[in-house]
């Protein structure tokens, strides 16, 4: 499955207002780059969140500091492994279709996922 823009002549009945290169894409009727695999990223949260209670649990059953810390960063890197799809997402699909439309937009979509990676380096 593609997560590029699915670009729609503007001339289609019901699509909506277009753009100047008239064009409208999955992202002017508000359908976010991860869409198409929202159930399974609900599903991974959900393992995560199972992780994260799993770490409670070790603290409330006074397990071993190490063994707790490795629960920890398994549960980062999982964290992060989902950061990274949803930011490649965001990169085929917000950013793709930026440049699709062309202008201003292209530039305040690579800023802000720009943004987004330092933040991601941060942590």
């Amino acid at each position: 499955m593609s997560l590029t823009p699915d670009p729609v002549p503007a001339s289609e009945p019901g699509s909506g207002p277009g753009s100047a290169s008239g064009v409208v894409t999955d992202h002017d009727r508000g359908i976010h780059g991860y869409h198409h695999e929202k159930q399974e990223h609900l599903k991974r949260l959900r393992r995560i969140e199972g992780q994260i209670r799993g770490l409670q649990r070790m603290v409330d059953e006074d397990v071993y500091c190490i063994d707790i810390l490795t629960q920890v960063s398994a549960s980062t890197k999982a964290l992060q492994s989902f950061a990274l799809r949803l930011l490649e997402e965001h990169l085929r699909h917000c950013v793709a279709d930026a440049a699709l439309k062309g202008g201003d937009e292209i530039d305040a979509k690579v800023k802000e996922a720009t943004q987004a990676i330092a933040r991601m380096l941060r942590t």
